[in-house]
């Protein structure tokens, strides 16, 4: 937008604020009154920038902190039995920068999975003898074997593919998806994040906020983050001795305050900060029903697994996970931590896998029945691969693995994409690429396709740029993926 043009536009809203100070404020009581009815889930309130109609309406990411092993659960390798104990030769490693954690070992033994795997589906994918639910739905997925990044360790990596930069300070993939489809729901965040509690806790990533921040984008489209204990929001709840008209009240005050601010200064944030306190209040009433199981059949609580009910277990957040996406909100984000197997592969991993598979099965089939998996894509996966070395040492029972940005698997179902598929081939150290690689970038400009945006086009002007999730390398949707 040309800067005159922004001036006046700026000139207009100032306009708007002076004549009518309590305009918002009015708005918003209209709606707590019931004279607005909230809008229907999948109802599209604001108006949407999607360049075509996309196939997925929702997102549901898995995020599995700290990069799961390929080798060990997707990317199956029995040749690697008959290298037991050898150095994994140099060209292969092709003088890949490595980590401090394995730069100075004096050598690099080759450890194959101690664990058993079979194919599944129609693609035939190979998966672990720890992942039974996942055979189960192998049509259901479409598994890429082939991710591949610059990030080596965790901070850059995760940020990278979560924002599409190395770099902090860049809104995340929630952020431009609530930002480009809006909202379907006015009394529940377009964007959620949940951080799940693994049953194992041997090594945990530290996850902060700048992972679902919004960037250069309206600080609006920033996630909201439910705790795993206690109200899910914290302050939602009227403290002891405050009534709802109290509430109501101390809210409209701030408001005509920030309004006031708004006039005098102009600040875009302050009608966020604004729409923020009145989400905030409408979330009073929805967020206790969202989080109330009470009205869930037995049927779906088992389905889900028998930790289902224990707050902050990945299955509670599974089915919380359909539970929002079913009342229309547009993306949510799921961390489950441990997966950083620098040691233990062996005892850790059953763990890990158990914390999952069912929940996941569980997810798919759930969104399947209720007529929503066809509109919600679900994505499963870490920020890098393991390698197929052992860190430190290495027995017949037990190995640790390294980060390896350059082939890692992730696996997607519904919102568009075609089930039953294996995408890519690595070679026989799942250490690089053999067939078709999907860099990050590919990957975020399928999924904004899915999402029905052009990402060449879908952009944001800030500090003289033209801001895009997939940055301003080449990237190509990958088509072989989409229904």
């Amino acid at each position: 937008m040309h800067p005159l043009h922004q001036y006046q536009l700026n000139l207009t809203r100032r306009h708007f604020f002076q004549t009518g100070s309590h305009a918002l404020g009015t708005a918003a009581l209209a709606t707590l009154a019931g004279q607005s009815a909230a809008a229907a889930p999948n109802e599209n309130k604001l108006a949407g920038l999607q360049h075509f109609a996309g196939k997925a309406k929702h997102v549901i990411y898995l995020h599995m902190v700290g990069g799961p092993p390929q080798m060990d659960l997707f990317d199956y390798k029995p040749v690697m039995n008959d290298w037991y104990d050898k150095d994994l030769p140099e060209s292969i490693r092709k003088g890949q920068r490595l980590t401090t954690m394995t730069s100075g070992q004096a050598r690099f033994p080759i450890s194959p999975s101690k664990f058993k795997f079979a194919q599944h589906g129609a693609g035939g994918a190979w998966l672990c003898e720890l992942l039974p639910w996942k055979a189960k739905m192998a049509n259901d997925l479409c598994f890429i074997r082939t991710m591949n990044t610059e990030a080596i360790n965790h901070e850059p990596a995760i940020t990278y593919i979560q924002t599409g930069n190395q770099v902090t300070g860049r809104p995340c993939l929630g952020a431009w998806s609530s930002y480009g489809l809006g909202s379907a729901n006015e009394n529940l965040p377009t964007f959620v994040v949940m951080v799940a509690k693994p049953s194992n806790t041997e090594q945990v990533q530290a996850i902060s906020a700048r992972l679902w921040q919004s960037g250069y984008l309206p600080g609006e489209h920033a996630g909201v983050s439910f705790r795993s204990a206690g109200d899910p929001i914290l302050y939602i709840n009227n403290p002891p001795g405050v009534p709802s008209a109290i509430r109501r009240k101390t809210l409209d005050g701030l408001n005509a305050l920030n309004e006031l601010n708004f006039n005098e200064l102009g600040d875009p944030e302050t009608q966020t900060r604004i729409r923020q306190y009145e989400m905030a209040y409408r979330m009073q009433s929805s967020v206790p029903d969202l989080t109330d199981f009470s009205k869930e059949t037995q049927e779906t609580l088992d389905l889900y697994g028998p930790d289902v009910k224990k707050p902050a277990s990945f299955a509670n957040t599974a089915l919380l996970a359909r539970r929002l996406v079913e009342r229309g909100v547009r993306f949510v984000q799921v961390y489950h931590n441990n997966w950083d197997t620098h040691a233990n592969v062996a005892g850790r991993l059953p763990d890990q896998c158990r914390d999952v598979d069912q929940p996941c099965y569980a997810l798919v089939q759930d969104l399947k029945r209720i007529g929503l998996l066809d509109d919600t894509l679900i994505i499963w996966g870490g920020e890098f691969g393991r390698t197929i070395y052992s860190q430190g040492g290495l027995s017949k029972t037990n190995y640790g693995r390294d980060h390896h940005p350059r082939c890692f698997t992730i696996w997607m179902a519904g919102g568009g994409i075609k089930g039953g598929v294996v995408h890519g081939e690595t070679d026989d150290f799942s250490y690089n690429i053999t067939k078709d690689p999907v860099h990050l970038r590919d990957w975020h400009a399928t999924i904004l396709h899915l999402l029905g945006f052009d990402h060449q086009r879908f952009s944001v002007k800030s500090q003289g740029l033209d801001q895009k999730l997939t940055g301003v390398e080449e990237a190509h949707v990958i088509k072989q993926l989409l229904t």
